[in-house]
C-alpha cells in the first residue's frame, strides 16, 4: 500500500515513514474498499451477479481508485449485458491508471470489434422500441422487438425479464418462466427475476385451486360396495317419466320433419352453401389486406431501425472520442506537456462525460489554466525583459484573453508596453487605459498615464476627460 500523499510504501506503522502523515484512517477506509471486493468478488464467482454489483459499488464508495474493483464491475456488467455500462467503468479504470490497466485490453477488444459495437447499438434501439411498444400496449410488437434483442445479445438479463413480463400480462405463464429461467441463469439472485417467478406461481397456483373448487361444486361422490361413484350434484331419478316425454317429443319431430322441413331444409342448405362461399371470400380479401398491412408496418418499422441504429452509432462514436481525447489530455498533463494538455480538454464535450469524468475534467481544468497562465506570463514577461517584443506580445495576449486582471493588471500592463514597442498604438492606448481604471494606485498606472498621453499626442487623440 501506498501513501496517499508522497506515494512511498507504508508500513504496519500508522504514520507514513517518508512523509509522517497520520495513514491510520486511510488504511481502514482502503481495508474497508478491498473486503467490499472480495464480497463482490465471491458473489460474482457463484453467478450472484446483482449481489456483487452492489457490493463493489460500495467498495467503490470507500476508495474510488481501487482499479480491481472498477475493472471487476465492468465485467459484471459486461455478463449481464449491460455493455455501455461496462465501457464507463473500464474508461474511469484507464483515466485512474494508464499503465498495467487490464482495462486497457477489455476497451481495446470491445473498441476493435465493429461487429460488436454495431450489435450493441441494435440491442439498445431496439430494447427501447420494445418498451415504446409496451407503453402503447402494442404486446404483440413488443414480444418480436424483445425477440430479436435476445438473440442479438443473448446475455441481456433486462431484455428476458420484460419479455417474461409481457407474457405474464397476457396470462402465458409457461413462456415467461422459460425467459426468466434463462435470466435466473445467468444471474441468480436477481430480485426482480425472483418475484416474477413468485407471482408465476401465487397465479398457477390460484387457478389449480378455483378448478379444484368448481370441479367439487358439480359433482357428487357416493359408494357401492367396493365401487365409487362419481355423479352431478343435481341428479335425479326420473328414468321412466323421461323416457315417455322422449317418444312423443320424438314423434312429434319426426311428424313436423316430414311435412314441413323436407323442402325447405334443402333451399336452406343451397343458401347456406352460397353464404358460405361469399363469407369465405371476403375472409380472403380481408386477410391478405392484413397482410399487406402488417408488411408495410415491418418495412416502415425497419426503416426508422435502420436510421436509429446509424444515429445511435455515431452517438456511441463521438462518446468513445470525447474518453479519448480526456484521457490525451490526462497523459499531457502528467508528462508536463500543458500547452498539448489545454489543447486536448478544450476539444472535450463535457456533456458526453458521465459524474466522475465530469469531476476529472473540471480538476485537471482548472489546474491546467492557472498552471498555463502562470508559464504563459513568465514566458512573455521573460521575452520583454530581452526586448523580443513580438513574442513577448504574442504570449502576454494569451494570458490577458483568458484572465485580463492577471497578475493585478500587470500581464495587460506589459502587454501594452509591448504593443507601444512594435508601433501597435491604438492597441496599446485601450490597455494603458484599462490598467489606469482598475489600478489607480499603482506604479504601472502612473507610468501609463504618461505613455497613454504621448500616444494620444501622437494619434491626434483626445484625451478622456477625467
Amino acid at each position: 500500500m501506498e501513501c496517499y500523499k508522497c506515494g512511498a510504501l507504508l508500513g504496519p506503522e500508522d504514520q507514513c515513514p517518508n512523509c509522517g502523515t497520520d495513514v491510520k484512517m486511510y488504511k481502514k477506509i482502503v481495508a474497508v474498499s478491498n473486503y467490499y471486493y472480495n464480497r463482490g468478488l465471491e458473489r460474482a464467482r457463484v453467478r450472484d451477479l446483482t449481489g456483487a454489483v452492489e457490493a463493489l459499488r460500495v467498495s467503490l464508495q470507500y476508495n474510488k481508485i481501487n482499479i480491481d474493483a472498477r475493472n471487476l464491475l465492468g465485467l459484471v456488467y459486461y455478463e449481464t449485458g449491460e455493455t455501455v455500462s461496462a465501457l464507463s467503468e473500464w474508461v474511469i479504470s484507464k483515466n485512474c491508471q494508464d499503465k498495467e490497466n487490464a482495462a486497457e485490453r477489455y476497451l481495446a477488444d470491445v473498441q476493435s470489434n465493429q461487429a460488436l459495437l454495431n450489435t450493441i447499438n441494435q440491442t439498445i434501439k431496439k430494447y427501447n422500441q420494445a418498451l415504446t411498444y409496451c407503453r402503447q400496449d402494442s404486446t404483440d410488437l413488443a414480444v418480436i422487438q424483445l425477440k430479436k434483442v435476445i438473440s442479438l445479445n443473448p446475455k441481456l438479463v433486462k431484455a428476458h425479464q420484460l419479455l417474461a413480463l409481457v407474457y405474464i400480462k397476457d396470462g402465458k405463464y409457461e413462456q415467461a418462466r422459460k425467459y426468466l429461467r434463462t435470466a435466473e441463469q445467468i444471474d441468480r439472485n436477481n430480485t426482480i427475476t425472483m418475484r416474477y417467478l413468485a407471482e408465476i406461481r401465487e397465479q398457477i397456483g390460484e387457478k389449480t385451486k378455483q378448478k379444484k373448487r368448481k370441479k367439487k361444486e358439480t359433482t357428487v361422490a357416493y359408494s357401492s360396495g367396493n365401487d365409487t361413484i362419481i355423479q352431478p350434484a343435481n341428479l335425479r331419478d326420473n328414468t321412466g317419466v323421461m323416457m315417455i316425454v322422449n317418444i312423443l317429443v320424438g314423434l312429434l319431430i319426426g311428424v313436423t320433419a316430414t311435412w314441413f322441413l323436407i323442402v325447405p331444409n334443402i333451399r336452406q342448405g343451397l343458401q347456406k352453401d352460397t353464404n358460405a362461399a361469399v363469407s369465405e371470400a371476403n375472409d380472403t380479401i380481408a386477410s391478405k389486406n392484413q397482410q399487406i398491412q402488417i408488411l408495410q408496418d415491418q418495412v416502415d418499422s425497419l426503416t426508422e431501425e435502420v436510421a436509429s441504429a446509424q444515429s445511435a452509432n455515431a452517438d456511441t462514436q463521438e462518446t468513445i472520442d470525447t474518453y479519448a481525447k480526456l484521457m490525451a489530455a490526462y497523459q499531457a498533463y502528467r508528462n508536463g506537456e500543458l500547452e498539448n494538455a489545454g489543447d486536448a480538454l478544450a476539444s472535450v464535450d463535457e456533456s458526453l462525460l458521465d459524474a466522475t469524468s465530469k469531476q476529472i475534467y473540471e480538476a485537471m481544468r482548472t489546474e491546467v489554466d492557472a498552471k498555463y497562465l502562470e508559464t504563459t506570463y513568465d514566458e512573455g514577461y521573460g521575452a520583454y525583459t530581452r526586448y523580443e517584443y513580438e513574442t513577448s506580445a504574442d504570449l502576454l495576449q494569451k494570458v490577458v484573453d483568458m484572465d485580463k486582471t492577471y497578475h493585478n493588471g500587470e500581464a495587460a500592463y506589459y502587454l501594452a508596453q509591448s504593443y507601444r514597442n512594435i508601433d501597435k498604438l491604438r492597441e496599446a492606448a485601450v490597455l494603458y487605459q484599462f490598467v489606469i481604471d482598475n489600478y489607480p494606485s499603482s506604479y504601472q498606472a502612473y507610468n501609463a498615464k504618461d505613455y497613454l498621453e504621448d500616444i494620444q499626442n501622437e494619434l491626434g487623440i483626445a484625451p478622456e476627460s477625467e
